[in-house]
């Protein structure tokens, strides 16, 4: 998992084409831990996977208005479309994206 920070989420996302999901978490957190080991195999396919370490990224994580780690946003082709709230399983993961995308884009935090 690519890490991003302030000085190059939009950059790199902005060169990612197709469906990328970044996680917000941190080091101390053992859900964090225990998402990130899960995360990997339960993406779709094609996915790009991002982690924003909140600790070196404070600013970005108030930007995106992250209170609650870990937090899981969804993008289309370099921009903002959701934040997701599901089950970490493939078929959870992958129906949830679907219904994201399938929605119009939200407006970015």
């Amino acid at each position: 998992m690519e890490v991003l920070d302030e000085f190059n989420l939009h950059q790199r996302l902005a060169q990612s084409a197709g469906v990328s999901l970044v996680l917000f978490t941190s080091p101390t957190c053992g859900t964090c831990r225990h998402v990130e080991q899960r995360l990997p195999q339960a993406v779709p396919p094609g996915t790009r996977l991002y982690r924003v370490d909140v600790q070196q990224a404070q600013a970005l994580a108030r930007a995106y208005d992250v209170f609650h780690l870990p937090a899981l946003f969804l993008f289309r082709d370099g921009r903002y479309h959701a934040r997701l709230d599901c089950e970490l399983t493939p078929t959870a993961l992958q129906a949830t994206i679907e219904r994201a995308l399938a929605a119009p884009a939200q407006e970015e935090p």
